[in-house]
Parts: structure tokens; sequence; C-alpha cells
């Protein structure tokens, strides 16, 4: 009976240790959710900036410059995909979601898919479904780290592109949606097509006084460009990074719960089998000094 109490009692201990555990990385995946939720904010207002310029280059450069004309090969285009998955567990299907709508997205269109991964588990799926990788990145840890990983993503995808003539690009990610901790969607970034082109040149300049290009305009183009691009890779890869901490926050709740329930269960079996173990020694002494009354007593004399 000591044994198992002392066994209940270790079991009680360990369950308290990794609760603990669980609402440390409740607090940090919720903290985190802030993080990623707040630079998507901030990001708003520079990518409107972005737009705003692109608007005004459209409106006085045209499209010429700019989208690519059909390709005359025959073979197929490279269809570049970035999938953004995640490094570590606790994350639920996180990555299985995301794998599985990059994988029905990618067979849906015509071309030689090649991916980046970003996020070692991720990779593990896209492997399964014998999608081809060309390189696998890191998952950044901080909203400091996504600007140098959208920077070699952009290096990579820039170099890939230059091997082939018709090319596009896709990013394929988790975004938080309201009433649910995450959905996968997938954008095309490149190219960039008419439609795109036409709604940013009939947007309307917010002041009365419009803004002039210098020097012809195509190197301001160019770069508002590779903003946009920027702008497009970080807030895909920030929301990412903001469902894979709700949905490990999601996991880490459920968990606390079961813990709370596991501890509940082995409290009231702790204290059933401490009552009982009392019980018994208070019948021991009952017993033994009933015995040692009637030897005092001596024998009955009947």
């Amino acid at each position: 009976m000591t044994a198992t109490v002392a066994s209940l009692r270790r079991k009680i201990l360990g369950a308290g240790d990794l609760q603990s555990v669980v609402r440390t990385m409740k607090a940090v995946a919720a903290s985190s959710i802030v993080q990623y939720e707040n630079s998507v904010l901030a990001l708003s207002d520079y990518s409107r900036t972005i737009e705003l310029g692109l608007s005004i280059c459209f409106q006085q450069l045209g499209r010429a410059s700019l989208l690519p004309q059909p390709s005359q090969q025959s073979r197929p285009p490279m269809i570049g995909a970035v999938v953004f998955g995640t490094d570590q567990g606790l994350v639920g299907r996180f990555n299985d979601v995301v794998a599985e709508h990059a994988i029905r997205t990618l067979n849906q269109l015509p071309g030689e898919p090649q991916v980046w991964a970003v996020g070692e588990r991720v990779q593990s799926y896209l492997l399964d479904a014998a999608l081809p990788l060309i390189d696998v990145f890191p998952v950044p840890m901080s909203v400091k780290a996504i600007t140098p990983l959208i920077g070699r993503i952009l290096m990579e995808s820039e170099t890939h592109h230059g091997q082939r003539e018709t090319t596009e690009l896709h990013l394929i990610y988790n975004r938080p949606v309201s009433g649910a901790v995450y959905a996968p969607v997938s954008q095309r970034l490149l190219p960039l097509d008419a439609t795109w082109h036409r709604e940013l040149a009939q947007r309307p300049w917010p002041t009365k006084s419009l803004p002039e290009l210098l020097g012809g305009g195509t190197a301001t183009l160019r770069a508002l460009i590779r903003e946009y691009l920027f702008v497009s890779l970080f807030r895909a890869c920030a929301e990412s990074l903001a469902s894979e901490n709700a949905s490990r926050l999601a996991a880490m709740q459920r968990a606390d719960k079961n813990i709370d329930e596991l501890l509940n269960d082995l409290n009231g079996n702790f204290h059933r089998l401490r009552q009982s173990s009392i019980d018994e020694e208070l019948f021991d002494v009952v017993s033994g000094f009933e015995a040692l009354s009637n030897e005092r007593r001596g024998p009955t004399p009947w």
C-alpha cells in the first residue's frame, strides 16, 4: 500500500511539472501571436505606400516594360512554390494541412514544380509526395529574423527564374482565420498579371498633387516591384508564424485541460489510498489495544 501511495505521489509531482511547462509554452505562444500579428499590421501602411508608387508608375509608364510576353517555347514552365511550415512540433496538423494544400495546388498547375520549403517538418511531407525540393530554409524565431530569410528566398528565386523564360512563383502557407485557428491559402506572386496591373493603375491618388517620375522611371518601377515582392513574402511568413503559434496555443490548451483531468484523478486516487492506509493503521492499533486489554484482564470466569 505504501509503495502504491508513493508511486501516485511521484506521478502527481511529474504531472505538475509537465503542466508548468505546458503553461509556459502557452504564454510564449500567446505572446508570439501578438508579435507577428502586429508586424503584419505595421506592414500594411508600407504596403499601401508601395502600391501607390506602383500605381503612378503604371499610369505614366504603362505595362509594356513590366509584364512578360508569352513564351513560344514548347517545354512547360517552371512552377516555383515557397511552402511555409514549421521546424518544431506540438502544432497539431499544421504541417499536414499546408502540405496537403501545396500538393493539391501544384498538381493542378501545368508545369514542372520546384519547391522551397520553410521548415524541416513540412519538408518531410513534401518529400513523401515526391515533390522536387530545391532548398530548405529554417523557420525564423522572431520578427527580426524574417527579413534575412526573405532576402535569401528572393535571391534563390531570381537565380532559378533567370534559367527559364516562363516561370511562376506561388506562396503557400497557413493564414489566421476569424473563428478558426488557421486555413491554408495560396498566392501567385509571379508573373505580375494584367489584372493586378490594371487594378493598381486605376487606383486614385489620395491628394490633388500628382507626383512625377524622374529619370525615365524604369529604375523606380523595378525598385518598387522588388519591395512589393518583399512585402508579399514578409506578410506570408509572418501570417504563417502567427498561425503556427495559434495552433501551438490550441494544442497546449488541450494538453493543459487533459493534465488538469489527470491530476484530479491522481489526487482522488491518492487521497482514497491514503485514507485506506490510515484506516488500516487505525484498525491495527485498535486490534492490538483490544488484544492487550484481554491479556491484562485474564481468562473469563465462565
